[in-house]
């Protein structure tokens, strides 16, 4: 017959066990932070993690994200209209991911009031496509479409 002290460290061994196994769902990949502060990026599957010792930093989606924008036009009508974007570089976008909404959309509503702006709606969906993929390419993002619209 084992001992309660053995019990229980079986039992505390199970739970290590079970800590160490992080299954990491389709279309999606995590960066683990060490305690020394080293990053770890894992793709989607399953995977063996150093518990106590690395935390799930940043959950990233690598599908495609929306982000709905609205802005006072130099004209003073309102502007509002979406940002379709993917993350195809989760270890470059780790270090914007939190801030990723905040900074497309101040980065959209400058270029919106760029004096080059053209005139021709698709033209301008365009022009401000290629804008923010040449801003943000460093960044492990892509713009994949842009929606403009105004707001009534």
């Amino acid at each position: 017959m084992l001992s309660p002290l053995v019990w229980t460290s079986l039992a505390a061994l199970a739970v290590l066990v079970l800590l160490s196994v992080r299954r990491i769902p389709e279309g999606q990949a995590y960066t683990l932070r060490r305690l020394d502060g080293r990053i770890r990026l894992l793709q989607s599957g399953t995977h063996w993690v150093v518990p106590l010792v690395e935390r799930v930093a940043h959950k990233i989606s690598l599908t495609g994200s929306t982000l709905a924008f609205e802005d006072a036009a130099s004209d003073g009508q309102r502007l509002r209209g979406a940002v379709y974007f993917q993350v195809l570089d989760p270890q470059r976008a780790d270090a914007v991911i939190e801030q990723v909404d905040d900074l497309l959309r101040d980065r959209t509503c400058a270029l919106l009031h760029q004096p080059a702006l053209p005139d021709d709606l698709s033209e301008r969906r365009a022009w401000l496509k290629q804008s923010l993929n040449r801003e943000l390419r460093d960044q492990g993002l892509l713009v994949t479409r842009i929606e403009l619209a105004d707001a009534a």
